[in-house]
C-alpha cells in the first residue's frame, strides 16, 4: 500500500492521505526514531556535537512532521475513521516522546559530550540548545528511578488520551446542537449578514427557515443582536451546557486531567503543575504569574465597576427603573446598544468594508512592506478542503522562506476557534492559519467583522514568527519560545487593524469599491477602548481560573470543580452566573492537549503588556516604517528562542518593557506623555 505519510518530501500530499495510512506510518517512524536514539546512546565514538545533540535534533524529524500532519487533520478535517486511527496512535507516539528523557544511556551520552572541550566552545545557539535539552531531560524525569520512570510514562499516556477525548467532546457537542426558526419576526435585531448565513445554513441541511448553531459566527450574532431575550438565553444556555451533561460530558475528563497533571508534577519534584511548566517561561514561577494577574486585576477593577454601572444605568434609562438584572445572555446585547448610542456606531456597518479578499491583501501587503518579503499564491499544493488556499513567502532574491495554508471558515469536521499550526520546520517552513469566520453566501463574498480582521492579523503574526525564523536548530526555531513570549509576535499585529494607514488603504466596500468613510474610521477608533476594562477582566478571569486550577484546586478540599470554577469566575463576570456553569468543560485552551495553555493562559495578558510597549516604537517612528519593520523581523521574528526573550525585546525596543503601556493603550490610565 502506498503511504503518503512515509514520504517526508514537500508538498504535503493532503489529497492522498487516508485514515488507513496513519497507524502504519506512525509505527514506522517511531521505529526509525527509536533506532536513531539507540545509535546515539550506544555509540562507541568519541562524543561530539554531531553524534550527540546534533543527532538528537535530527532523530525525530520525520516522526514529528507526520504526527503534526495527522494532528492537524484531526483538528481541521476529521471523520470517524480518522479519529479512530488518530486515537489508536496516541499511546504509541506519546510513550515514545515521554521515553526520550527517561533513556538512561541517551542522557549519559549527552552529559558525556557536555563535559568536553568542544561543548565549552560551542556557538551561543548550540550552547543554549545543549543547556535547555539537559535541563528538559532532568525536568522530565531523567534522574528518576526505574519505578518512577514507568509511572511517569503511564501518566503521560493517560494524559494524552484524556485530553484528546476532551477536545473531541467539545467538537462533537458543538456540532450536536442546532436551532431552526421559521418565523423571521422572532429574529428581530439580527443583521442581514447573520440572517443570510442562517438561511444558507438551513438550506444546506435541507431545512426551512433559519438555522443557528454554536459555531462562533452564529453564536456571536445571536448574543449580540437578537432582540428576543428568550432566543438569546436559549442559545447561551445551550452553549454553556455543551460538555457538562449528556453524551459529551467532560466533567470526568476535566477532573482527571487536573489529577494527572498534579501527580506528574509531584513525581517530578514540583509542588504543582504550574511550577513544572513555568521553569522555562518568562514568569519563572506560578506565584509570579499569579501576582501579575492580581496586580493587573487590581488596576482594572475601578474602571470595570464604572463600566458595569454604566451598562446597568443604560438599561434602566431604556426600559425603566424596574428593568430586570442583567444576565449573561444580556451583556453582549446591551453593550452593543450602548456602543451604538454613545458612538453612533454599529459594528455591522463595517462588515461590507472588510471582504475577505481585501483583508488578506491588507495583511499580506503590509507584512511585505514592513518585513521585506513577497507573498503570492502557490499552485500545485493540495489541501484538505477545497476552500483552503496556499501561499508562498519569499525573500526578494527568490529564497523560499515559507509556505502556508489559509483555512477561514467553520465546518462540522473542524475545531472551533482560531490558531496557527506549524506543520514543518525547515527550508522552507510550512504552516497554516485557521479561523472560523462568517462564510460567503450566494451572491455575497465572505465579509469579516472587525474582530475577525483582528484575529486574521493575530494568527498571521504567529505564522510570520514560524516562517521568518532563521535559527539553525529546529528545536529553537520559530514559535519554540517561552509560552508567555509566543503571543507577542501575534498580538502586536492586531495594532495595524486600528491604524488609519491600513484602514484608509485597504478597507473598501465589496460592492462599490469605495474606501471606508473617514467618519466610520473615526467612530471605530473612538470605540476602541469602549468597555476595555470589562474585556480585560474577562481575560484575567480565565487566567486566574487557569492558575487556581493548576496551583490551588484539590477536590478533597475544594469540592466540585464546576462549583469552584463558577465561584472564582463570578468575581470577573458582570452578570450572575447560573449554577451549574459549564465554561470549564469546554475550555480547550487548557484541556485539549497534555500541556497546551495549561498554567499559561496569563500569557495573553503578559504578552499584551510587551506588545503595547513594543508597538510604541512603530507609533513613534512610523507604523509603516520599513526600517522598524526590518528591526522587528531581525531582532524578534528571525531569532526564535536563540536568546532569552527579554534580551530579544530589549534588542528591539532599546530598553525593558513598561508595564503601564497596556493600561495606557486601554485608556485605563493617562498616557505617560500626558
Amino acid at each position: 500500500m502506498e503511504n503518503p505519510l512515509l514520504d517526508p518530501a514537500l508538498p504535503i500530499p493532503f489529497d492522498r492521505i487516508r485514515p488507513e495510512h496513519i497507524v502504519p506510518a506512525m509505527e514506522y517512524w517511531v521505529g526509525v526514531a527509536r533506532e536513531r536514539l539507540d545509535a546515539i546512546a550506544m555509540s562507541s565514538e568519541a562524543p561530539s556535537w554531531d553524534n550527540s545533540f546534533g543527532a538528537l535534533e535530527a532523530a525525530t524529524l520525520e516522526l514529528e512532521s507526520a504526527s503534526t500532519i495527522v494532528e492537524h487533520l484531526e483538528g481541521c478535517s476529521t471523520s470517524p475513521e480518522l479519529r479512530e486511527a488518530y486515537n489508536a496512535t496516541l499511546p504509541l507516539v506519546t510513550a515514545f516522546f515521554t521515553g526520550i528523557p527517561l533513556n538512561t544511556e541517551l542522557y549519559r551520552r549527552l552529559r558525556e559530550f557536555d563535559a568536553t572541550a568542544e561543548a565549552k566552545a560551542l556557538s551561543s545557539v548550540r550552547r543554549r540548545l545543549a543547556k535547555k535539552t539537559l535541563d528538559d531531560f532532568r525536568r522530565h524525569g531523567a534522574e528518576l528511578g526505574p519505578e518512577d520512570k514507568a509511572k511517569l510514562e503511564q501518566l503521560d499516556d493517560e494524559l494524552s488520551r484524556v485530553t484528546s477525548k476532551f477536545s473531541q467532546n467539545v467538537l462533537d457537542a458543538t456540532n450536536a446542537f442546532e436551532s431552526c426558526e421559521t418565523d423571521a419576526s422572532a429574529l428581530a435585531g439580527l443583521p442581514p449578514s447573520a440572517l443570510a448565513e442562517a438561511r444558507e445554513s438551513a438550506a444546506s441541511k435541507g431545512l426551512p427557515g433559519y438555522r443557528f448553531t454554536l459555531h462562533a459566527p452564529s453564536l456571536v450574532a445571536v448574543l449580540t443582536y437578537a432582540q428576543d431575550a428568550g432566543l438569546r438565553e436559549r442559545i447561551w444556555r445551550a452553549n454553556d451546557a455543551r460538555c457538562r451533561q449528556g453524551a459529551f460530558d467532560n466533567r470526568e475528563q476535566l477532573v482527571r486531567i487536573l489529577a494527572l497533571r498534579q501527580q506528574k508534577a509531584e513525581l517530578l519534584g514540583f509542588a504543582d503543575f504550574a511550577e513544572l511548566v513555568m521553569v522555562d517561561r518568562m514568569a519563572r514561577t506560578g506565584q509570579a504569574a499569579a501576582t501579575f494577574v492580581a496586580e493587573l486585576t487590581e488596576a482594572t477593577v475601578p474602571a470595570y465597576q464604572r463600566e458595569l454601572e454604566e451598562l446597568r444605568a443604560f438599561r434602566r434609562d431604556a426600559e425603566g427603573a424596574d428593568a430586570p438584572e442583567l444576565m449573561p445572555w444580556d451583556i453582549g446585547y446591551y453593550a452593543e446598544k450602548l456602543r451604538r448610542a454613545r458612538f453612533d456606531f454599529d459594528e455591522e456597518q463595517l462588515r461590507p468594508y472588510f471582504p475577505v479578499e481585501r483583508m488578506l491583501e491588507a495583511v499580506f501587503t503590509v507584512s511585505s512592506e514592513l518585513f521585506g518579503v513577497r507573498i503570492s499564491p502557490l499552485e500545485g499544493w493540495t489541501t484538505w478542503e477545497p476552500s483552503v488556499r496556499v501561499y508562498a513567502i519569499d525573500d526578494p532574491d527568490g529564497t523560499r522562506l515559507g509556505v502556508f495554508y489559509v483555512d477561514l471558515y467553520p465546518r462540522e469536521n473542524k475545531n472551533g476557534g482560531a490558531w496557527m499550526h506549524g506543520l514543518v520546520s525547515g527550508e522552507p517552513n510550512v504552516g497554516l492559519i485557521a479561523l472560523n469566520a462568517s462564510p460567503p453566501v450566494p451572491g455575497r463574498p465572505a465579509l469579516l467583522a472587525h474582530r475577525d480582521v483582528e484575529t486574521l492579523w493575530h494568527e498571521f503574526g504567529h505564522l510570520l514568527h514560524h516562517c521568518l525564523s532563521r535559527v539553525e536548530l529546529r528545536s529553537l526555531a520559530g514559535t519554540s519560545v517561552a509560552h508567555d513570549f509566543v503571543e507577542l509576535p501575534s498580538q502586536i499585529m492586531e495594532n495595524w487593524c486600528w491604524e488609519r494607514a491600513m484602514l484608509d488603504r485597504f478597507a473598501r466596500h465589496y460592492e462599490t469599491n469605495q474606501p471606508i468613510p473617514t467618519e466610520l474610521v473615526d467612530k471605530l477608533r473612538a470605540a476602541r477602548t469602549f468597555r476595555a476594562a470589562t474585556g480585560q477582566m474577562r481575560q484575567l478571569g480565565f487566567a486566574a481560573l487557569d492558575l487556581a486550577l493548576h496551583r490551588d484546586y484539590r477536590p478533597e478540599h475544594n469540592g466540585d470543580v464546576l462549583d469552584y470554577a463558577r465561584e472564582l469566575q463570578q468575581r470577573y463576570t458582570p452578570a450572575p452566573l447560573p449554577n451549574p456553569y459549564g465554561m470549564s468543560t469546554t475550555f480547550s485552551h487548557l484541556f485539549s492537549r497534555p500541556v497546551g495553555y495549561a498554567a499559561g493562559y496569563y500569557s495573553y495578558k503578559w504578552a499584551e503588556v510587551l506588545d503595547a510597549d513594543a508597538f510604541g516604537r512603530f507609533a513613534e517612528e512610523g507604523v509603516l516604517n520599513p526600517e522598524v519593520g526590518r528591526a522587528w523581523r531581525n531582532e524578534v521574528l528571525a531569532q526564535g528562542d536563540a536568546a532569552e526573550p527579554m534580551e530579544l525585546f530589549v534588542a528591539f525596543r532599546g530598553r525593558p518593557p513598561r508595564p503601564a503601556a497596556l493600561l495606557e493603550r486601554l485608556g485605563l490610565v493617562p498616557p505617560l506623555s500626558a
